[in-house]
């Protein structure tokens, strides 16, 4: 959008001005007084309780600006608000003026100061749903239109006119006039009205100077705004919306906030747009000038602000139920088969557990980050759709189409004004919501990287081009990933199938290791359960029910968010305490055993993801309070996922048999005598020759991985590649 934060002076023979001072009939100025004296009676008179005037109040405690209610103003009179909606630039002006004297007379009761007149702003908020940014066109042109989306953007706070002092260079006579709102510009008259004496010359054409110093002026910024991300149809780029904020509204959002916004549906035309060239001088951009401005935090963004009294008694009466964990994980992914124990940390990942501030500033995150790592068609890019589709926000992304930028936020310089602007990525766009990235391991190591501090801390830090600023990524991370050779070989050590850094794996709350196993019966059952969704798929009772399902879902995980933030019990806490100390004594055991660190390293980063859990589990069924039960639960959790994947990394020689220690000493001998020492070889042709001598390839394999473990050898070119080192 080329000269998204640009506005402009426009020279004009034409007199048109927006007040009523010239033109206007007896009637409009019969109107617009009457329709003054309402407002004024609005303000002062309109009583919410017994003897409690809100805006009367208000404009005493704050007389800067007003948030008035459509809905008070319709049950005060009727035609207020359809004057509003119809014609908010001549009427919004008008309840400003109100307001002021209004504000004025106030004071000089209170104060017995004499009456002065001080500019009040008007805000207007709304409780009708937003329109769609699609279907907002011309017909809505000078109208109040209310609409949501995310900012992407926000440009340098700027001056803004609202009267132009002007000064004619012949005769010094001087003029005001009143520069239209938002990015319209001043309309200067051609010519000066100064009538010459004798001796004196006429005044040319076009002969007024702008005094900058006598004009008056209003701080101005202007915003980018984006559609939500759910409301963006399949297949099609996101559309932006330009946003003008003036007065008290300006410097308060920063990129990444989610807005709903009401605001006079008007165009401009910049003078550095390609539609004031020749031949477009009809053609105008749209923007939108704010009047009322909302933040919409995560419980109530997706149209969910409100929930009725009999939703709320539904989601108490199921959360007392002893079996509501089990069925909210049952309605985790019903389509995928099995994978009970992934099925349960998702659910943890979208309930999350409670966000905790603390005296020193320091904040610590409430949300659960899960990795799936594994073999293809293992339903791991089925539950980050499904997630996707639940989560009240969610943001999917692909790791090979991503980049550091893309995830995190990116600085922009603008094609007509050259001035830079920062606008966010994925996990400021989710924020409050989940990230789910696929294919996770085709990532480049630097993309991954900037998700470090985002993981963690929940902030995303920008310092480029002489912006710096911290931007909002309070998000949960869901990502799937494939080991390097695309399958999880079982012959290699952990630190050869999860080819992730230290630093990135210690950021994931549960980490799984989801194999395709091969076995008769469980074969024959997962086949019969994808049968039987393929073949129930059309059916249109089954569909309704799963939507239901799945919206019953949404709203209660928004519910459960908003209202629910669980701590440990005492019992709770000694109880984690012990079992922390615990996992750290057999990890440190195993380290002595095996003579190597494990690939995943338990810390104090673990020990909070278990609290985390302990929290997200007390949170499905709306209890304030983590007991024993919810521990134990989460120890188990993360014992499944997290211990297991560690302890993967066991030394293959142990218990190993003395027929087969035997075996792979031979196997060494004939690699040592293939490999000279310094020289490569590809793994496929050790293999190949040597099975050909009558050796087991596990045999081999195992000989392999003990001798890269000893650093003898080392693997090179995606481990296609051997290297003996001595």
């Amino acid at each position: 959008m080329s000269g998204w934060d640009e506005g402009a002076v426009y020279y004009s023979d034409q007199a048109q001005f927006p007040d009523d001072a010239v033109g206007a009939t007896a009637d409009a100025n019969h109107r617009r007084h009457t329709t003054l004296i309402k407002f004024k009676e609005f303000i002062r008179n309109f009583e919410r309780d017994k003897n409690v005037f809100p805006y009367r109040e208000s404009l005493i405690e704050n007389p800067k600006f007003l948030l008035v209610h459509l809905e008070d103003l319709l049950a005060f009179d009727a035609d207020l608000p359809s004057l509003l909606r119809s014609s908010p630039a001549d009427f919004l002006p008008l309840f400003e003026t109100a307001a002021a004297e209004v504000l004025a007379s106030l004071k000089m009761k209170v104060d017995n100061e004499e009456p002065k007149t001080e500019e009040v702003q008007i805000l207007l908020t709304s409780k009708e749903d937003s329109m769609s940014m699609r279907s907002i066109g011309a017909q809505f042109i000078s109208k109040l239109v209310k609409i949501s989306g995310i900012t992407i953007a926000a440009s340098r706070v700027k001056a803004k006119a609202t009267y132009v002092h002007l000064s004619c260079k012949n005769c010094k006579s001087t003029l005001d006039v009143p520069c239209r709102p938002g990015l319209g510009g001043a309309i200067v008259p051609r010519s000066c009205g100064h009538i010459p004496q004798a001796g004196e010359e006429p005044c040319p054409i076009d002969p007024w100077i702008i005094v900058p110093d006598k004009s008056q002026y209003v701080d101005q910024q202007t915003l980018k705004l984006q559609e939500n991300p759910e409301d963006v149809p399949t297949g099609e780029l996101p559309r932006n919306m330009l946003l003008s904020v003036d007065r008290h509204l300006v410097q308060t959002i920063v990129p990444g906030t989610r807005l709903t916004i009401m605001g006079i549906y008007s165009i401009f035309q910049s003078a550095n747009s390609p539609a004031s060239h020749k031949g477009a001088v009809a053609v105008r951009q749209p923007y939108i000038r704010v009047v009322g401005l909302e933040e919409t935090n995560e419980a109530s963004s997706r149209g969910a602000a409100a929930f009725t009294q009999e939703e709320i008694e539904k989601f108490k009466k199921f959360a007392s139920q002893p079996d509501a964990y089990k069925t909210v994980c049952s309605k985790i992914a019903p389509s995928i088969f099995g994978h009970d124990d992934v099925k349960k940390a998702v659910a943890c990942l979208l309930f999350g557990g409670s966000r905790k501030n603390l005296p020193d500033g320091v904040k610590l995150r409430g949300d659960v980050n899960v990795l799936l790592l594994g073999d293809p068609s293992t339903a791991k890019s089925q539950f980050l759709k499904f997630v996707e589709k639940t989560a009240p926000i969610a943001v999917y992304t692909s790791g090979k189409g991503s980049s550091a930028a893309g995830l995190t936020a990116s600085v922009i310089r603008d094609g007509s004004s050259r001035e830079f602007y920062l606008e966010g990525g994925a996990m400021v766009l989710a924020d409050g919501g989940v990230v789910c990235i696929d294919e996770f391991d085709k990532m480049r190591p630097e993309d991954r990287v900037a998700i470090h501090e985002a993981m963690e801390q929940q902030t995303i830090s920008i310092a480029k081009a002489g912006i710096t600023t911290v931007l909002n990524s309070r998000t949960s991370v869901l990502a799937a990933a494939n080991p390097p050779s695309g399958r999880y070989d079982d012959l290699k050590s952990a630190q050869d199938n999860i080819d992730l850094q230290t630093t990135i794996l210690s950021r994931f709350d549960l980490i799984f290791i989801v194999k395709d196993i091969r076995m008769y019966n469980q074969d024959k059952l997962i086949a019969s359960h994808i049968i039987k969704i393929h073949a129930s798929a059309d059916a249109v009772s089954a569909d309704s029910k799963v939507s239901k399902e799945e919206n019953w879902l949404k709203r209660y995980i928004q519910y459960c968010r908003l209202e629910c933030h669980p701590r440990l019990s005492e019992s709770a806490s000694a109880k984690l305490r012990d079992q922390y100390v615990q996992i750290r004594k057999d990890m440190r055991r195993q380290a002595n055993e095996t003579g190597e660190a494990a690939p995943i390293p338990i810390t104090v980063r673990q020990l909070e993801a278990i609290v985390r859990l302990s929290e997200a589990l007390a949170k499905m069924k709306l209890s304030h309070v983590a007991t024993e039960n919810e521990v134990n639960e989460a120890v188990r959790l993360f014992t499944v996922s997290t211990m297991d994947a560690a302890r993967s990394g066991i030394n293959q020689q142990v218990n190993l048999t003395a027929e087969m220690a035997h075996e792979i000493k031979q196997a060494e001998t004939q690699i040592k005598r293939r490999i000279p020492i310094g020289n490569q070889i590809s793994e496929r042709r050790l293999i190949d020759d040597l099975t050909r001598m009558g050796m087991n390839e596990s045999i081999i394999r195992r000989a392999l991985i003990i001798m890269h473990q000893r650093d003898e050898v080392e693997y090179k070119r995606e481990r296609r590649v051997i290297l003996r080192k001595v």
